[in-house]
């Protein structure tokens, strides 16, 4: 599948649960000041700002794989120099830096990857030793009502074609053999309760169902996602959600 390239400008305006995931992560991630990090789909600068506050002598490397997320992060972020490169790269095949970083960091991005394997030993070679990877994403159960409405409209199952939601044993098992021997995962829900109608209309197109609209010609989108908003019993994306917590051997 091809990369998506996000409506970045949209995406920016909805009132995405990403802000506190963003938000909360960090406040796991303990910095003093002057390290490297690494911000694993950065999307359009929101986390990589909230970095930079907390890295006055240090840097953060952004990587992102859509074109017009990036843009929107340089127009965010136009006076952060030398301490901020941004690189566009598909996080499907394997990341190689110029030089190691202190940490890893990344919100909202784990679940659109399919191979997590090749993304785990990205970061781990991408790490010092002692390094800290802190991350999370689309865990097992994720959007399962969302999943539900989409089946009752298009009549399959849709979870492995687009996403990939895994659970704690695995995401454990993946960590160890990238090189993080002992990595704290859990599964947290933590559902986003929208406004019926457009408000969740425009967020199930813009941040949920991005991949499955590509695939459609441009009048179907609006009724497809009005289709699957209507067959969901509230209002609601049942999100739950995968942390790490991890430290490079």
């Amino acid at each position: 599948m091809e990369l998506l390239d996000w409506d970045a400008r949209t995406y920016d305006t909805l009132p995405l649960p990403h802000r506190h995931w963003g938000e909360n992560l960090l406040a796991r991630l303990p910095l003093v000041g002057t390290e490297a990090v690494l911000d694993l789909g950065c999307g359009t600068g929101r986390d990589t700002e909230r970095l930079l506050d907390r890295l006055p002598a240090g840097r953060v490397v952004a990587v992102d794989g859509s074109a017009r997320m990036l843009a929107e992060l340089r127009a965010r972020l136009p006076r952060a120099g030398d301490r901020l490169t941004v690189r566009q790269a598909d996080l499907r095949e394997p990341l190689r830096l110029a030089e190691p970083v202190d940490a890893a960091f990344s919100v909202a991005t784990l679940h659109w990857l399919p191979d997590h394997d090749t993304l785990f030993h990205s970061v781990a070679a991408a790490l010092r030793p002692g390094g800290r990877f802190v991350a999370e994403g689309g865990g097992r159960g994720n959007v399962a009502g969302v999943l539900r409405a989409l089946a009752e409209v298009t009549g399959r199952d849709d979870e492995d074609r687009f996403w990939n939601f895994p659970d704690v044993d695995e995401t454990v098992r993946l960590l160890r053999r990238a090189g993080f021997p002992d990595p704290e995962v859990e599964l947290v829900p933590d559902p986003a309760r929208l406004t019926a109608g457009e408000p969740l209309e425009a967020f199930l197109g813009t941040v949920v169902l991005g991949a499955h609209l590509r695939e459609l010609p441009a009048d179907q989108r609006r009724p497809f996602v009005r289709a699957v908003a209507e067959r969901l019993p509230e209002p609601v994306v049942d999100y739950v959600r995968l942390r790490i917590h991890a430290v490079r051997r």
